[in-house]
């Protein structure tokens, strides 16, 4: 029998950002504290919790005090060393695994895991030196894009080969400043699509629907739900993120971005045992966000309703793009998230808005 966390309890928040922001949040409304450790000063997530130790996270030290003032840990982003999950369960339960990090961060282990369990892949190399590279591009036809295997996101990590660049690829790995890459095929793509899939101590497992992403400069840029899939590929999705939440055995969240193809197939592109950008149209439009499912999840309480009440664009505030603050808080359909940044960067994700639409998305999306 699962004994869930009471309220009171304290949450550790492995990561400071925004992620860490809202799972405090959500974390709050249910009764619990949350404690973050970050290597950053200022964090968005330390301005809504109670504590924050400010460490490397292979400090050991300071992982043994983040250990004793919590009763369970929890992930905002995947970029934790394995290392630090391994020593911490040695002293606390952590949710998700080590195991589960690991093969989320290794892009070569993640697509044999998805394979292994019969979902497809782009088609993929991995790439250890430009003699590698060059024999994979053999296989691999052009364009292509040469990606780092490990700590890749937002486009960062990334580089795309094609006939005006393949005669010269000793610069383009040295660019990449790795040791370990892969090489994945371009697929013919006619729209991107994520799902979340929460996963409690008991082994229930629950699933947003799907939701269609639209990136600019490899960042999301704008999420829509419902996406526009037939009933039978929101179906095979779910179905495909669900067996993955399962097989790695997840206690919390697993996201899990898909390709749908033009002849109507779906492949698997990249996972994350953490809230996803491409989730937050949860807060306003669902029963139950994805944070509060989390928390859910990972203190052993039942998982909560993940239904749909609105349709919903959501729109990253990147930059710049923050300064029209006011402008959306005068719109009466418009759900504000800020993320207490003060400062303002290019490409720098500052907040949210989610704009719900009662009688269903405008057809010009």
């Amino acid at each position: 029998m699962i004994t869930p966390l009471p309220p009171g309890s304290v949450i550790g928040i492995l990561g400071g950002g925004q992620l860490g922001r809202m799972i405090a949040l959500a974390a709050a409304n249910l009764g619990y504290r949350c404690h973050i450790l970050t290597s950053e000063e200022n964090s968005p997530a330390s301005q809504v919790s109670e504590k924050t130790i400010v460490a490397d996270y292979r400090d050991g030290q300071a992982l043994v005090a983040f250990a004793s003032d919590v009763d369970v840990v929890t992930l905002e982003f995947e970029n934790v060393p394995i290392e630090t999950l391994a020593a911490l369960a040695t002293l606390v339960p952590v949710r998700p695994n080590a195991r589960v990090l690991a093969i989320c961060q290794d892009r070569q282990m993640e697509k044999r895991f998805a394979q292994e369990l019969g979902l497809a892949t782009v088609d993929w190399r991995g790439v250890d030196s430009v003699e590698s590279l060059r024999a994979a591009l053999i296989e691999i036809p052009l364009p292509a894009v040469l990606k780092t295997n490990r700590f890749g996101y937002d486009g960062k990590g990334q580089i795309k080969i094609t006939t005006d660049n393949v005669d010269d690829l000793k610069p383009i790995w040295a660019a990449l400043n790795t040791d370990q890459a892969i090489l994945e095929s371009f697929v013919p793509l006619d729209r991107e699509i994520s799902v979340i899939v929460a996963r409690a101590l008991d082994g229930t497992i629950s699933c947003f629907e799907p939701a269609e992403n639209q990136h600019e400069n490899h960042i999301l840029a704008v999420t829509n739900v419902p996406a526009r899939l037939s009933d039978d590929q929101r179906q095979i999705a779910m179905a495909a993120a669900c067996r993955l939440a399962e097989s790695l055995d997840v206690i919390g969240l697993l996201s899990v971005e898909m390709f749908v193809l033009t002849d109507g197939r779906l492949v698997i592109n990249e996972m994350a045992p953490r809230p996803h950008n491409s989730g937050h149209w949860t807060q306003d439009a669902a029963m139950t966000s994805q944070f509060e499912q989390l928390i859910r999840a990972v203190c052993g309480l039942p998982l909560g309703n993940p239904a749909r009440q609105y349709a919903v664009t959501m729109h990253n505030l990147i930059g710049r793009q923050v300064k029209n603050w006011p402008i959306l808080l005068a719109e009466p359909n418009t759900k504000l998230h800020l993320y207490g940044k003060m400062e303002t960067r290019d490409g720098r994700k500052m907040g949210h808005f989610n704009r719900l639409w009662p009688d269903g998305l405008p057809n010009d999306r």
